[in-house]
């Protein structure tokens, strides 16, 4: 299929554009990149394509912008069926990858910016939720090289936020979550992940994305930006 227009609107440092990115490259589609001055300066052009919950990624397909970026990585793949496989082929296997997506979405990234955002007595209860929502998700990933089996999908570009962000999040707030004792089949994924030609490449600067998130923290625990 000929792509008359393929539109990424994201931000350099957003975890759930660069779910898309990754999807896009994989499947090996050409594609504008629109970089967003977030959190704060959304362009007309975003709030005009998402103005229901006017934030990012925003594919625009022929004209058309569809968001939310697990929805986008299945419309990708759905749209441009030769070449590389992102959702699994089996039914059963595709409901089980949603079905651990959601979970992460709603239990391991709640956790994790709940302990991102908190301090003190309310920090020390959500770390012990979000290492047992990450020991619960390792059942994904048992006997497998990528929760996609042999080779990244679906599942890992959900998660794989996880393998870049999760240690810079660790190291500015001095707690560990995942780690070779409570979770070392994901520790392990984080590093074979994050050695994909692909994905390695696509990562923004360390350095940079650490500075980023701690003020974005200062922001939260303010109360400057909400969830």
């Amino acid at each position: 299929m000929e792509e008359k227009e393929v539109k990424l609107f994201g931000m350099w440092a957003s975890d759930f554009a660069l779910r898309v990115e990754w999807a896009l490259e994989l499947k090996g589609i050409e594609y504008e990149y629109v970089n967003e001055d977030l959190p704060f300066n959304q362009s007309e052009e975003l709030l005009r394509l998402n103005s229901v919950t006017k934030k990012i990624p925003v594919l625009v397909h022929n004209g058309k912008p569809l968001a939310e970026s697990l929805v986008i990585i299945e419309y990708i793949d759905d749209t441009w069926k030769e070449g590389y496989s992102i959702m699994p082929k089996d039914p059963y296997d595709r409901a089980q990858a949603r079905f651990w997506a959601k979970f992460a979405e709603d239990k391991c990234i709640t956790t994790t910016l709940g302990v991102f955002t908190s301090e003190g007595e309310a920090q020390k209860k959500v770390v012990q939720e979000a290492r047992e929502a990450f020991k619960t998700l390792k059942q994904a990933i048992t006997g497998k090289e990528h929760f996609g089996g042999d080779s990244i999908g679906y599942l890992d570009l959900a998660i794989g936020l996880f393998a870049f962000l999760m240690p810079v999040f660790e190291e500015i707030v001095g707690v560990s979550i995942v780690d070779d004792a409570n979770a070392p089949l994901l520790k392990a994924w984080f590093a074979r992940f994050l050695d994909v030609d692909l994905i390695k490449t696509s990562l923004p600067p360390r350095d940079k994305m650490y500075e980023l998130c701690k003020e974005r923290q200062q922001q939260f625990i303010s109360g400057q930006i909400k969830f």
